[in-house]
This record gives structure tokens, C-alpha cells and sequence, in this order.
């Protein structure tokens, strides 16, 4: 690791930045106090994920697929089964209330 204060990061920033691109961290310190540290970014995945990498090892109980029950079914509805509350649209969907305008100031004379 290359420890080294801000102002001789200052003067020498190409020489740090090769040497965290060839691997090696370097601190940058303030007052011998660490502030920084500076490193290689990893490279970008050049070929794609594998797929499949979970097959065997998830299994989904056939219960998964069953219905769920009524009461969880109407929480997702407020108002109860109501023919009314049905034609009303969900709180979700509306627009917020419009904010009331302040009052205008009065130009100074």
C-alpha cells in the first residue's frame, strides 16, 4: 500500500492512478490522518451470467398456486364488496389536492 498526503497526491496524481490501475491501494492522507482511498475499478463482465445456475436446488410447493383466501383477496380493495365502493376510483389513482396559492405581495413603491 503507497500512503501519500494530499499535496504530493496533488503533484503526482498520473503516478497514483497507475499505480491503483497495475493493483496497488494508495491512501491519501491529510495531516497523516487518512482521508482517501484510491483503487483499481474492476472491469466490466465481458461475457454473459450463466443461466440456470439454481436449477435442482429451488423447489416451489404446489401449494404456490393455490387461491388465496377472501380476506387477504378484499385487503387489497378498501371499501368492502360494495357495488359503491367499486365505482369509486382507488386513492392510489387520484390526483393530490392542489396546494392554496399564497397571496400575492404588494409591489414596494
Amino acid at each position: 500500500m503507497k500512503v501519500v498526503n494530499i499535496f504530493e497526491a496533488k503533484a503526482k496524481l498520473t503516478e497514483c492512478i497507475e499505480a491503483a490501475a497495475a493493483g496497488e491501494r494508495v491512501l491519501i492522507c491529510k495531516r497523516n490522518h487518512p482521508v482517501a482511498e484510491l483503487r483499481a475499478v474492476p472491469g466490466a463482465r465481458t461475457t454473459p451470467r450463466p443461466v440456470g445456475g439454481a436449477a435442482g436446488r429451488l423447489k416451489v410447493p404446489a401449494a404456490f398456486f393455490d387461491p388465496l383466501p377472501e380476506e387477504i383477496v378484499s385487503s387489497f380493495f378498501p371499501g368492502g364488496d360494495s357495488e359503491e365502493a367499486a365505482d369509486r376510483p382507488l386513492r392510489a389513482a387520484e390526483r393530490p389536492p392542489a396546494y392554496r396559492a399564497r397571496p400575492s405581495r404588494r409591489p414596494r413603491r
